[in-house]
């Protein structure tokens, strides 16, 4: 697991609703290195169904889920191209 704790960045995608934050995400992780890792927050509660299905699509993983207060978090490692 190429994942080191403390070393992702936060993606604030709060306040966007669908299908904001899956493209948003696409866009971000498409610039980052295969192995990079991200947390987004987000406030639209779908994104606790069209983020999982978009890393399981675009073959990213998605390491850990939390629901926070008003949202949820998700640390995503991007996959290879």
């Amino acid at each position: 697991m190429s994942l080191v704790r403390g070393t992702a960045e936060i993606y604030d995608l709060k306040g966007l609703n669908c299908p904001l934050p899956v493209l948003k995400a696409r866009k971000r992780l498409a610039g980052m290195q295969p192995g990079a890792c991200l947390w987004l927050e987000t406030t639209d509660p779908l994104a606790a169904i069209d983020i999982p299905a978009f890393c399981a699509e675009q073959k990213h993983r998605l390491v850990e889920t939390q629901a926070v207060p008003g949202g949820h978090r998700f640390l995503i490692e991007r996959g290879a191209s």
